[in-house]
């Protein structure tokens, strides 16, 4: 091989190899191009995601929604938006104002023990029965039921205050007053349920829509918010004889002895 040509031979080897690293460099290019652009796309679906989930955390509940919107006051019911539920013959001046929660079971036993006496000496004429109804188990327990169960007790309490009564105690009975912790008054299937076994509100179609549409949930928020600002009640359930707080009596001989302490019977 002559001088000449073995130069040639060089220089076409380092023009191929120019050639080949001008390609892989093209290739290096086109790659890192494609992992940056797919990285983007991965980041802005990551991102779009975290945007979607904030803007779903952010997004009201419907309690709170419910805490903001206008007030369908129940029947039967006084006072700003409804939250005065006063039950009994207007011409007694005596009081007895009980303060609850819908899944307490101190008031389940309350209820009970005494529910059928305090009521019968509501419908004597001793004293006229008073309501404030409070949801603050939920915030406790978590749930929703003590605040479904309150807009509940509010459609019952349109239909009428004898129907009040006997839902609230049929509530609160051993049969259907769930565990604290267990949130079954969050599901309207089961307030339904426990409504059919009240003769006024049993496949009462209107009823059972304004559970459903919760046409009493603001409503509801209204009287749990009146409970929260009530002065002096700390637990439930909290019992005021004319507006004087008594020790929670645990058998029917001591709600009549409170009675009388009280002056409102002899």
């Amino acid at each position: 091989m002559s001088k000449r040509n073995s130069q040639a031979a060089k220089s076409a080897a380092r023009e191929r190899l120019r050639i080949e690293r001008e390609r892989q460099a093209k290739r290096d290019k086109v790659r890192r191009q494609v992992i940056v652009a797919g990285s983007v796309v991965g980041v802005l679906a990551i991102a779009g995601g975290i945007g979607y989930a904030v803007v779903q955390n952010n997004e009201p509940s419907k309690w709170e929604e419910a805490a903001d919107a206008k007030v369908v006051a129940p029947a039967n019911t006084s006072g700003k938006n409804g939250t005065t539920v006063v039950v009994g013959d207007s011409k007694t001046d005596n009081t007895v104002h009980l303060y609850e929660d819908p899944r307490c079971p101190a008031c389940a036993s309350f209820e009970q023990t005494i529910g059928e006496t305090a009521n019968k000496g509501m419908e004597d004429g001793d004293y006229k029965l008073s309501f404030t109804l409070g949801t603050f188990l939920d915030g406790n327990l978590g749930g929703d039921g003590s605040k479904n169960a309150l807009s509940a007790l509010g459609a019952a309490l349109n239909v009428s205050t004898d129907a009040f009564l006997d839902y609230k105690a049929a509530l609160y009975s051993t049969k259907y007053h769930p565990e604290e912790s267990t949130d079954k008054f969050a599901k309207d299937s089961y307030l339904i349920e426990v409504a059919n076994t009240v003769d006024a509100l049993k496949n009462n179609k209107k009823f059972q829509d304004a559970v459903e549409k919760g046409t009493y949930d603001a409503w509801a928020m209204k009287m749990s918010k009146s409970f929260d600002d009530a002065e002096g009640v700390d637990s439930t359930p909290t019992i005021k004889i004319n507006d004087k707080k008594i020790e929670n009596p645990s058998t029917v001989a001591d709600w009549q002895k409170a009675l009388k302490d009280a002056g409102v019977t002899k």
